[in-house]
């Protein structure tokens, strides 16, 4: 992400918080460029497995406390959750499993996501919660360009969106979708076909937060134009005094 001007790219954004997915690096790999950007303190889950999986967090802000991982071993060793701690909200980053071709993966990926609800409702017990990450599902039919022909494939099975319409019920509100309601709005591209290029997309990447907050949430959008990955990055304006 370095080579592709990642540093230059979160100081334009100007965001008090910046959250990453599929890092695929260890904090010994990282440049001191990339360790030290001036105003941000950078926080690092990496997956034990070298050049896989991984989150981060970049914040203006101190955290009083810093979580890596569910608690449960057979997750946290793929580097895939990490929480900071606010006076007023948690704040998590999350890359869920991807369920794989042939769906090798899907009992993993449904494993973890009983697990990240359990973590995510015991986390919005104590306070606001905003979470941010590469769920790995398109929710409903309006989330990708060909619902028809992928109700089978990796990311659309009605396994993990069955999960995706419990996790909204328990209370996590995709922030997307309360302002904008139009379809053709996605977060991810293949790098085949031209997909990109023929907006042939999937909105696999939210932002949610706890009904219990939801009127804290100002504004949620998709910066489609920018350009460095297949997926580009998504944006709420969060205010954290209320």
């Amino acid at each position: 992400m370095e080579k592709k001007g990642f540093v230059s790219l979160l100081k334009d954004l100007d965001a008090d918080i910046i959250a990453l997915q599929e890092t695929k690096a260890q904090e010994d790999q990282l440049s001191e460029e990339l360790k030290n950007i001036p105003g941000y303190t950078s926080y690092w889950h990496s997956a034990e497995r070298k050049g896989y999986s991984g989150v981060a967090i970049y914040s203006r802000m101190q955290p009083m406390r810093i979580l890596q991982g569910l608690g449960d071993p057979e997750f946290d060793c793929e580097g895939r959750v990490l929480t900071l701690e606010f006076p007023s909200f948690f704040f998590v980053t999350s890359y869920f499993p991807n369920s794989a071709d042939g769906l090798k993966r899907l009992d993993f990926k449904l494993r973890f996501n009983s697990r990240f609800l359990d973590f995510a409702q015991d986390l919005a017990r104590q306070k606001c919660v905003v979470i941010c990450g590469d769920y790995n599902v398109a929710h409903k039919e309006i989330d990708l360009t060909n619902p028809t022909k992928n109700t089978a494939n990796p990311g659309f099975t009605p396994e993990e969106r069955h999960w995706m319409d419990t996790f909204v019920e328990a209370g996590f509100v995709d922030t997307f979708r309360i302002f904008n309601q139009a379809p053709g709005q996605y977060t991810w591209w293949s790098y085949r076909f031209s997909a990109r290029t023929k907006d042939i997309g999937w909105r696999i990447d939210y932002f949610s937060v706890d009904r219990k907050h939801v009127q804290q949430i100002d504004n949620a959008s998709i910066l489609k134009d920018i350009m460095g990955s297949d997926h580009c990055p998504v944006q709420i304006d969060f205010r954290m005094d209320a």
